[in-house]
C-alpha cells in the first residue's frame, strides 16, 4: 500500500516538475530564453508570411482599374429580368376583384419607379439627343447620364392609373436589361423587345418606353452614379376569355449584337413569366 502511495506522489511530482520545475526554472521543460527564442522565431516566420500575403495582394490590386473589370468576356450578351418580381419566382398570379391580392406588385412597381421620378431625374441626369450613343471620353472619370423619366412609361407609370393596370386585369410589366460595361446595344440599331404568348390562347400587347442608344454605353456604377436603366413597359391586354387561364409570357429583346436563342441560357436577351389573373 506505501508503495503504490509513492509510487502515486512520484507521478504527481513529475507532473508538478513537467509545468514548473522551481530547481531549474523550466516552464513545460523550456527555460524562459528557449521560450523567447521560439516564439521570436514564430513572430518573424508568422510575419513575414503577412508580409508576403499582403504584398501580393498589393500587386494584384495595382493590376484593377476601379471603373472597369480587366476580363469582361464571359458576359457578351445581357440577360433580360422583370419587374415586379415579389419572391423568386417569376409569376404574377391575383384576383382582379381583390385589391389585397395585387396589392404586393403594385407596391413593387411603384417602389421600383421611384427613382425614375422626373423630378429626380432633372436633378441627375441631362436630356439626351435619342437614336445617338452617349459617347464620353475616358479621361472623364465622372460620366453623365441620361435621363429616363417615369411619364415614359405611359399607362405603365403608375400617373394614370396608381394600380398599374392591374385592377382592370391588364397587368403592367417592367422589361429591363441587364447591365454590361461598354455594351453599345443594338450595335447602331435601337433595340426592340417582342413579348408573346407561347401558347394559344394569343395575348395582345402595348408597349411604352424603349432602350434607346443613347442610354448606353454604360460605364459602370462607380463612373456613372446616377445612370438610369432604361426600361419597356409590357401592358398586357386580357381579354374576357383570358382570366382564369394559365398563360406563359415570354419577351425577347433583338438587336445585332444581342443574342435571344442560347439554350444554354434561358435568361440570355430573354425572360418568361407565367401570369394567371381570376376574377
Amino acid at each position: 500500500m506505501a508503495d503504490k502511495d509513492a509510487k502515486k506522489d512520484m507521478e504527481t511530482g513529475g507532473w508538478k516538475n513537467f509545468i514548473y520545475n522551481p530547481e531549474t526554472g523550466q516552464f513545460m521543460g523550456r527555460t524562459a530564453s528557449s521560450w523567447a527564442l521560439i516564439f521570436l522565431f514564430y513572430l518573424v516566420f508568422y510575419g513575414f508570411l503577412a508580409g508576403l500575403f499582403s504584398f501580393t495582394m498589393w500587386v494584384m490590386l495595382q493590376m484593377l482599374d476601379d471603373y472597369t473589370p480587366k476580363y469582361r468576356d464571359r458576359v457578351s450578351s445581357p440577360g433580360l429580368m422583370i419587374r415586379p418580381k415579389v419572391g423568386s419566382t417569376l409569376e404574377i398570379v391575383y384576383n382582379k376583384s381583390d385589391a389585397k391580392s395585387y396589392e404586393k406588385y403594385v407596391a413593387a412597381l411603384d417602389g421600383f419607379l421611384k427613382p425614375y421620378d422626373d423630378l429626380l431625374q432633372a436633378q441627375k441626369n441631362i436630356i439626351c439627343r435619342p437614336g445617338e450613343y452617349l459617347a464620353q471620353p475616358d479621361e472623364l472619370l465622372e460620366k453623365k447620364a441620361c435621363q429616363f423619366n417615369r411619364t415614359l412609361l405611359g399607362e405603365c407609370s403608375g400617373s394614370y392609373n396608381r394600380s398599374f393596370g392591374y385592377n382592370e386585369g391588364k397587368p403592367c410589366v417592367l422589361v429591363k436589361m441587364n447591365r454590361i460595361i461598354g455594351l453599345e446595344a443594338g450595335a447602331g440599331n435601337k433595340p426592340t423587345l417582342n413579348c408573346t404568348s407561347k401558347k394559344e390562347p394569343y395575348v395582345d400587347m402595348q408597349y411604352f418606353g424603349s432602350f434607346d442608344k443613347m442610354y448606353y454605353p454604360y460605364y459602370g456604377k462607380k463612373a456613372q452614379v446616377n445612370y438610369s436603366q432604361p426600361l419597356i413597359a409590357v401592358k398586357i391586354l386580357l381579354g374576357t376569355n383570358d382570366t382564369n387561364r394559365d398563360l406563359m409570357i415570354e419577351c425577347k429583346v433583338t438587336g445585332t449584337n444581342l443574342k435571344n436563342n442560347d439554350d444554354r441560357d434561358r435568361f440570355l436577351g430573354r425572360v418568361a413569366f407565367r401570369v394567371y389573373v381570376s376574377e
